[in-house]
């Protein structure tokens, strides 16, 4: 297997149609996102970012299961693999930063009941305090 020159990111695959969910292996740990693809405008529209920990079925057993329950709101796939040696809370935080990046995008996320990541609210709002408290002191 060649070696990825990333440091979270095992291997990927990305613009996969709904049709090619087998080529993720079973149980591969990460983060997948699912697109509506749209013919007139040739554009993939993001409507979903999720994670799987890989323990029960991986980033495949979650595609099989979207396309069971939401079959018509998606038609694309790209699959990120993390390395063996990440934790399944590095693999929530990177899900919960994709998340916040999307929050108010209109069209993303338009499946999540989860549209915000708690940890990094709160420390957003540790982070605020801080660099207030800094910011006085380096005012004369």
């Amino acid at each position: 297997m060649p070696h990825s020159e990333l440091r979270f990111i095992k291997n990927f695959l990305a613009y996969e149609p709904k049709e090619n969910i087998s080529r993720v292996p079973r149980k591969t740990r990460g983060i997948y996102a699912l697109y509506q693809y749209s013919k007139e405008e040739k554009t993939y529209e993001l409507v979903y970012i999720g994670m799987a920990r890989g323990e029960r079925s991986g980033i495949r057993g979650r595609l099989e299961k979207h396309a069971r329950s939401k079959q018509d709101l998606w038609t694309h796939y790209s699959a990120y693999e993390v390395w063996d040696n990440l934790h399944e809370e590095e693999i929530e935080e990177l899900e919960g930063l994709l998340r916040h990046l999307f929050k108010h995008d209109p069209n993303a996320n338009r499946l999540n009941k989860q549209k915000s990541y708690k940890k990094l609210g709160r420390l957003r709002s540790q982070t605020r305090k801080v660099w207030k408290k800094q910011e006085k002191r380096r005012q004369p």
